[in-house]
Parts: structure tokens; sequence; C-alpha cells
């Protein structure tokens, strides 16, 4: 029997959903663009001794970049729905490899702002957390939290797994070799995807994975430029909005602008060598794989707000342990901390995409989680810069360290303000 799609009717079914094709091209990509946002914590130390620039200026590139990552995110979504994943997410890997092909040339404070504030900020903003959440909402009605916890997972472990090669190669040979390597990992992934992404399920003659119904994508309604920003106002008239938005500002600022950006350089100031500081990293991304895949796997299950009130809870005890730990001059302290945080580094990401799609529905959530990630980027813009400035101020990150573990207290007291009447009540307001 001939089945087509425009009898409206599926394919006949293959061993493997093709949807699971796109997760896995979706989880590569977020992994090299993450890792490759990485580097920076990475040249640090080196950038510091070559040019003689400041810890605070370095880190206040890297903090424009973090905020620009995060700024770039409802508009990612807006763009992912008009033009499609594949020609996104190719164009944004073509200007993220030009960028740092470039960057082995540069010798101003002002060079390394332009490629790594700007344009790597924009361009691996294109290929954030947004991208999986929308993915996750095309090619899935079952399965989707586990499905976000995954990429989210590969996002936060691409960024520590790629530090211990980055490292090991700054340390031996230069940080050019570290940036020549990052930009073939982005062309082997660049290849990848232009020849097996695909942008919706209809595309393949299937339908989204748990419904048996094939629909085509309906078309992108509105300005790219304007709908992300007609749907923050929107989300500015409830609570639900806020409070999301505030407990993942001190999401950002306690884990990539604090621990992502600075504990290679901390652990330096206590006699670790960067090669085994990074190895601590690629071990919170082993860890974090497994811990936000399961958290994915939970928020199917339980009730978000209290997922979200154990892991930020956790992580401020975690991070008030950190600087025992590094005083301790024990490494298995250090391990300790690296296996516990890990398992929470970005676990929060699957209820607040949970939490974000029962308030505000399947159409616009992906925009409005956008900018809830702004204000994670904001936090986290605020710990990269605040973080290297208290430590060319008083010698040391603890205090750093202390203040972002009580914030993450704070974040857990919100968390469970989020009540259910209000995320039921939200889309209707919306």
């Amino acid at each position: 029997m001939s089945i087509t799609k425009e009898q409206g009717q599926l394919r006949p079914k293959s061993k493997i959903y093709y949807g699971w094709i796109i997760v896995l091209l979706t989880f590569a990509t977020l992994l090299v663009s993450a890792g490759i946002r990485s580097l920076p914590s990475v040249l640090l130390v080196p950038f510091e001794h070559e040019f003689g620039w400041s810890r605070g200026s370095i880190s206040s590139v890297i903090s424009v970049g973090i905020f620009l990552y995060g700024l770039v995110g409802p508009f990612s979504a807006a763009l992912l729905l008009k033009f499609g994943f594949r020609k996104v997410i190719v164009c944004s890997l073509a200007i993220l490899g030009l960028s740092l092909a470039v960057t082995p040339f540069i010798r101003s404070l002002w060079q390394f702002e332009l490629l790594w504030g700007l344009v790597s900020g924009l361009a691996t903003g294109m290929m954030a957390n947004v991208l999986g959440v929308t993915v996750s909402n095309q090619w899935f009605v079952k399965r989707r939290g586990l499905v976000v916890g995954l990429l989210t997972a590969s996002a936060a472990t691409g960024q520590l797994l790629f530090l211990p090669l980055f490292a090991k190669l700054t340390s031996d040979f230069g940080w050019r070799y570290a940036v020549y390597i990052a930009v073939a990992s982005i062309v082997i992934v660049l290849a990848a995807v232009a020849v097996w992404m695909r942008n919706h399920p209809y595309d393949v003659g299937a339908a989204p994975y748990g419904s048996s119904e094939l629909v085509k994508p309906a078309p992108f309604q509105g300005n790219i430029f304007l709908a992300p920003l007609q749907n923050l106002r929107l989300a500015m008239r409830n609570a639900t909005f806020w409070l999301l938005a505030g407990t993942f500002f001190f999401c950002g600022l306690s884990t990539n602008g604090l621990i992502g950006t600075h504990l290679i350089a901390a652990c330096g100031d206590h006699g670790i060598l960067e090669v085994a500081a990074a190895g601590l990293l690629a071990m919170m991304g082993v860890f974090d794989l497994f811990g936000t895949t399961i958290s994915g796997w939970l928020s199917d299950r339980f009730d978000s707000r209290k997922l979200l009130f154990c892991y930020y809870g956790l992580r401020g005890l975690s991070l008030l342990f950190l600087p025992f730990a590094l005083n301790s001059a024990s490494p298995y302290m250090l391990v300790v901390f690296s296996v516990f945080y890990g398992l929470d580094w970005i676990a929060t990401v699957p209820p607040t995409v949970k939490l974000a799609g029962e308030a505000f529905g399947k159409e616009k959530s992906g925009m409005i989680f956008g900018w809830v990630v702004v204000a994670h980027q904001i936090g986290a813009s605020a710990a990269a810069y605040g973080a290297g400035a208290l430590r060319d101020a008083l010698g040391s990150y603890s205090q750093a360290f202390v203040i972002a573990g009580f914030l993450c207290f704070v974040a857990s007291v919100m968390a469970v303000q989020i009540r259910k009447n209000q995320t039921g009540s939200a889309r209707a307001a919306a």
C-alpha cells in the first residue's frame, strides 16, 4: 500500500523514529557550542600572562558574551520557527567557526571583546537551551521532559567535557592549538547538520512522537523581532514569569557565570594545576549528564516546584562547602564537591521548562522560556564579572562562592512560591 504525506497519512514506520536522530544532531550541536563557549575560562590565565590584561578585564569580555548568549534566546526561538532548524544552525555554526578562526591573530582587548563578547555570544546564543526546547516541542508529545533533560545536559556537559582537552592543549602546545581543535569540531558538526537535520516531523512523513496524526507545521505568525517582545509583554503580567525568571537569575549566577568561568582560576590560586582543575569540571560534566537527564524524567512525574526547591537548596550547600574543599588541600574534598555539584549543575532546566509550558502553552513557551534564559544569563554575566572583580580586590574567590550559596537558598524559597493555580491562570492572562 502506498502511503503519502499528501493523503494526510503516515509513512510506514521505520525501526528508529527520525525524531531521535534529530535529538542526536541537536545534542551534538549543543555539546560543541557549549564546549566552545567555555573556552574563555581556559584562556583567563594565558591571556593574563601573554597580553598583560587584568583578570577583571578578561572577565568583563566573558560577561558580555554570556549576556548576549542569553539575550538572543527569545529571538532565536522566533528564527527557528520561521526559517527552520537546519538553516539557523548551519549559519550560526559558520559564523562561530569564522570568529574562532580569527582569534589566534588578536593583539588587543577590543579584538577579544569583538570576537568573544559580541560575535561568539550571539552565534552560540542561537544554539542555546531554547533550541532544545523548540526541538522537543516540534518532534515530541510524549517523553518531552526526558528530551529536554537530555538536550539540556548536553549543553552543560559539552562545556565541561571540552575543558580538559582545551586545558591540556593549552598547557602543552599553547592556547592557539585549542582554538584550532574547536574550529575542527565546528566543521564536523556543521556538515552533519547540513546533511541530516530536518525541521519538522512532517518533512519525513511522520507524526510527533506519541501522536498518530500527521500535521503540517503551522506557519510562523508575526514579526521575528516583534513577536518575542510581544510575548515578553504578556509574560510580565503574571507572577509565574517573574518567579521563574528570578530563580533562573540565581541559577545562572551560581553555575556558568561563577563555577564555569572561575573554578579553574580559583584552583590555580590554591596550587592546583590547570589540567587537574579542568578534570574536576569534566567530572561535573559526567555527573551532570546523569543528573539533568534524570531531572527530565522526574519532571514528567513529580511537582516541578518541589524539584526546584531541592535542586537550589542542594546547590547552595555545595557552594558553601567549596571554600572548605579548596582550603583543605585534599583532592578528595574537591571530588566530593564535583560529584554533588555536578548532579545538580543544570538540573533546574527541565522543571523550569515544564512550568513555563504549563503557564503559557506550547506555542508561546519557547519564546517566553527564552526570556527566562535571559534572566539566567544576566545572573551569569553578573557573576562572571563580579567574581573576577572580587578576586582582584580581595585576593580570593571564597566570598563569591559563599554569596552564591546563600542566593541559591533564596531561589529555593522562590520556587515553592509558584502556586499551581498561578500556572493555570497565567495562560488565560496571556
